[in-house]
C-alpha cells in the first residue's frame, strides 16, 4: 500500500514537473487531506481517503494534460499554416516586385529609343525644313503682334473673337496651315479695311455703376467711339464710359457726330493715339483735385485770396462811388454830408469868418479827417498780397519736408511716394502768386484812386481859401 502509494506520488511528481502549472491544484488537494488528519480522523480513512484523492488527482491531472498537449497542438498547426500563407504571400509579393522592375526597365529603354527617334525627327524636319522654319517664325511672331493689337481696338469690340486664332497660332508650337496663314492674312486686311470706316452699331457699354446695357455706338476707325452721353474706351474687350469725360467741347462735338443725319460733313474728334490720351484726361487731375493736392496751406492761400479780393473790390468800387459823389459835388455850390468834399465845404462855411491861417488850419484838418476813410482797408489788402506768396512758400518747405521724408523711408524707387509732397509744393506756390497777383492789381487800383480823391479835396481847399467869394467849386 505504501509502496503503490510512492509510486502515485512519483507519477504525481513526474507530472507535475512536466506541466508545472498544474501543482498548485495538487497542493491545495494535499493540504486538504492534511487539514482532515489534524481534525482526528482514523488513520485507515485517512488512508483509504489519501489513495483514492491521489488517483483522481492523477486522472485529473493526465486529463489536463492531454488538454493542454492538444491545444498546443493546434496552436502549432495554425501557426505552421499561417507561416506557410504568409511565405506565399511574400514569394507572390516578390514575383511582383521583380515583374514592375522588369516593365520599368521596359519602359526606361522604350522611352530613351522614342527620345533618340525624336531627335532624328526634329533634324530630319529642321533639314526639311529649311527657310521655311524662319518663314513661319515671322508668321507666329506676326501672329502675336497682330493679336495684341486687336486685343486693344476698337474694331474688336464690333468683331469679336478675331484673337483666338491668332493666339492659337502664336502659342503652336507646330508648323502653321494653310487656313491659318489665310486667316492671319484676312484678319489683317479686314483691321486696314475697318479703320477708315464709320460705322454705328448695337454693344454693351458698362456705365459709371457697373451696369451693363446694349447702347448705339459711333465707331471712327480704330480713333474713337462714343454714344450721345460721351467718349468709350476698350476694356477687356469691353466699352467703358470714360471717369471723366474731356473738355473744351469734345462731347458737344462727339454728340454733333453721333447725332448727324444724311449728307454732308460735321465736326467731330478722334484720337490719334487709339485711346491713350483720352486715358490720360483721366489721370489729369482737375481743378478741385488740384487744390486738394496743396492741403490745408492750399485752402488756406485760398481764404486769404477771397477775403482779401473781396475787400479790395469793395474798397474799389465805395472810392469809385465816393469820387462820383465829389465830382457831383465839384458841380454844386450846396455842401452835403454825404460826399468829402461836401463836408469840408461845410467846415469852410463854419470857419468862414476865421483868419485865413485859422482857416487854412480849419481845411487842412478837415481834409486830414477825410484822407484815413478813403484809405481804409487798403492796408490790409496790401498786407494780405504779401502774405500770401509767403503762405505758399511755407507750402513748398512742407512738401518737400513730406518729399524728403519719402524718400528717407522708401528710397527714389517709386516716384508715386514722392508725388504727395511734391504736389503740395508747388500746387502752394502757384496759389500764393494766383493770391498776390489779382491782390496787388486790385491794391494799387484802390490806391491810385484813393490818392486822386486826396490830391481833388486838397485842391478844392486850397481853392476854397484862395478864392472864399466864389460859387463855382
Amino acid at each position: 500500500m505504501h509502496i503503490q502509494q510512492n509510486s502515485c506520488i512519483e507519477s504525481s511528481e513526474h507530472a507535475g514537473m512536466k506541466t508545472n502549472y498544474k501543482l498548485p491544484r495538487a497542493l491545495i488537494v494535499a493540504l486538504i487531506i492534511g487539514g482532515l488528519a489534524a481534525v482526528g480522523l482514523a488513520p485507515n480513512a485517512i488512508a483509504d481517503t489519501q489513495a483514492q484523492s491521489i488517483e483522481e488527482v492523477l486522472r485529473a491531472m493526465q486529463g489536463e494534460r492531454r488538454e493542454v498537449s492538444r491545444e498546443n497542438q493546434e496552436r502549432e498547426d495554425r501557426f505552421r499554416r499561417e507561416q506557410a500563407t504568409q511565405e506565399q504571400e511574400l514569394a507572390r509579393l516578390r514575383r511582383e516586385v521583380t515583374a514592375a522592375e522588369q516593365e520599368a526597365t521596359r519602359l526606361e529603354n522604350l522611352r530613351n529609343q522614342l527620345d533618340r527617334e525624336l531627335e532624328e525627327l526634329r533634324v530630319q524636319l529642321a533639314e526639311r525644313q529649311g527657310e521655311f522654319g524662319e518663314l513661319f517664325g515671322v508668321a507666329r511672331a506676326a501672329a502675336a503682334d497682330l493679336n495684341e493689337n486687336l486685343s486693344d481696338s476698337l474694331i474688336s469690340t464690333q468683331l469679336r473673337g478675331r484673337g483666338e486664332p491668332l493666339s492659337r497660332m502664336a502659342q503652336s508650337a507646330s508648323l502653321p496651315t494653310i487656313e491659318e496663314l489665310e486667316y492671319l492674312w484676312f484678319t489683317m486686311l479686314q483691321e486696314a479695311s475697318e479703320q477708315a470706316k464709320v460705322v454705328r452699331y448695337q454693344a454693351p457699354v458698362v456705365r459709371g455703376d457697373n451696369q451693363s446695357a446694349q447702347e448705339s455706338v459711333v465707331r471712327i476707325g480704330p480713333f474713337a467711339a462714343f454714344t450721345d452721353q460721351g467718349f468709350l474706351v476698350p476694356r477687356e474687350g469691353t466699352l467703358r464710359y470714360l471717369v471723366r469725360q474731356p473738355g473744351g467741347g469734345a462731347v458737344r462735338a462727339a454728340r454733333d457726330v453721333y447725332n448727324f443725319q444724311g449728307a454732308g460733313v460735321t465736326r467731330g474728334m478722334i484720337d490719334p493715339s487709339r485711346g491713350a490720351l483720352l486715358g490720360m484726361v483721366v489721370e489729369t487731375p482737375n481743378m478741385q483735385e488740384r487744390i486738394a493736392q496743396g492741403r490745408g496751406i492750399g485752402y488756406a492761400i485760398i481764404v486769404v485770396a477771397i477775403f482779401g479780393v473781396l475787400l479790395a473790390l469793395f474798397r474799389w468800387l465805395m472810392l469809385s462811388i465816393t469820387a462820383m459823389r465829389v465830382r457831383a459835388q465839384m458841380r454844386s455850390s450846396t455842401p452835403s454830408k454825404g460826399n468829402p468834399l461836401g463836408r469840408i465845404m461845410m467846415a469852410f462855411e463854419e470857419n468862414r469868418k476865421e483868419d485865413l491861417e485859422t482857416l487854412q488850419m480849419r481845411l487842412d484838418d478837415a481834409v486830414l479827417r477825410e484822407l484815413p476813410r478813403l484809405e481804409s482797408g487798403l492796408n490790409v489788402v496790401k498786407v494780405l498780397a504779401a502774405v500770401a506768396p509767403l503762405m505758399g512758400l511755407l507750402g513748398t518747405v512742407i512738401g518737400m519736408i513730406v518729399t524728403f521724408q519719402a524718400i528717407t523711408l522708401f528710397g527714389t524707387g517709386d516716384p508715386k511716394l514722392m508725388a504727395g509732397g511734391i504736389s503740395q509744393a508747388l500746387v502752394t506756390t502757384v496759389l500764393g502768386l494766383i493770391a498776390a497777383i489779382p491782390l496787388l492789381l486790385l491794391h494799387a487800383f484802390a490806391s491810385g484812386t484813393a490818392r486822386r480823391l486826396g490830391q481833388v479835396l486838397e485842391q478844392q481847399a486850397l481853392s476854397l481859401v484862395a478864392d472864399p467869394e466864389s460859387e463855382n467849386l
